[in-house]
């Protein structure tokens, strides 16, 4: 696998499916999916539930195998790379954000002592998880319950945007990440994700296209295949 990883994405006529059935006409989740998304670039992957988006991730992060076609990462099949090497390299943050016990700043290093308290901080500071942590009594030193029963639903997802930034991962997924939450704490996620996705590959899964008009393109799904791509404009005026 390359060294120095640019974070390109490449989806060559992939199909996927979970069940044994592997002819043209069993249930895949996924038909014959191309794209491409050029180090540095957002790609937004909107549809219905069922259009196959979290598939995509899951694909991408090997957590299963492509059947048919293949997945590529700076030219190299997934296939060919260490899974747990292609993974650190990918930042995945997820609707449902898990906490473990410990303290805020733990939850941020996820326990890698190789991390600094300093780049923790920087961390928190760049995504906006510091303007509550800086609140609490014991700020990074807070204990989190199991599963973050103290923190709000904003407040866990900033943690896992610190959390994201302190890995320094060369790819971004985003999956529907922007739960409800008040209107300060979405204008802190917002601000957050600028800055977490700018020079990164950013992969965004999300079911509607109001959340991604900042992206440089959209992929829409349907019944796992692609049924359109272009700008936020672009589809807007189809």
């Amino acid at each position: 696998a390359p060294q120095q990883v640019q974070g390109r994405i490449e989806f060559r006529h992939v199909w996927f499916t979970y069940g044994d059935d592997r002819s043209d006409d069993a249930e895949w989740i996924l038909r014959d999916v191309s794209f491409t998304i050029e180090p540095g670039q957002s790609l937004a992957v909107v549809g219905a539930t069922g259009a196959g988006k979290s598939t995509v991730v899951s694909l991408l992060c090997r957590f299963y195998e492509v059947q048919r076609g293949n997945l590529l990462v700076d030219g190299v099949d997934v296939k060919d790379w260490d899974a747990r090497d292609l993974r650190r390299r990918i930042g995945l943050v997820q609707q449902d954000v898990f906490l473990f016990a410990g303290t805020v700043g733990d939850n941020i290093s996820l326990g890698d002592r190789d991390l600094s308290r300093q780049r923790i901080e920087a961390a928190a500071r760049n995504t906006n998880a510091d303007r509550f942590i800086r609140r609490l009594p014991q700020t990074y030193d807070q204990p989190v319950g199991e599963r973050g029963v103290s923190l709000s639903s904003g407040q866990r997802q900033l943690l896992s945007f610190a959390r994201v930034l302190a890995a320094d991962p060369e790819i971004l997924v985003l999956d529907e990440a922007t739960a409800n939450v008040d209107t300060e704490t979405e204008m802190w996620i917002q601000e957050a994700l600028g800055r977490l996705m700018c020079e990164r590959t950013s992969l965004v899964i999300a079911h509607r296209l109001s959340t991604v008009s900042t992206v440089d393109a959209i992929l829409v799904l349907h019944h796992g295949e692609v049924r359109e791509m272009g700008t936020h404009d672009e589809l807007l005026d189809q």
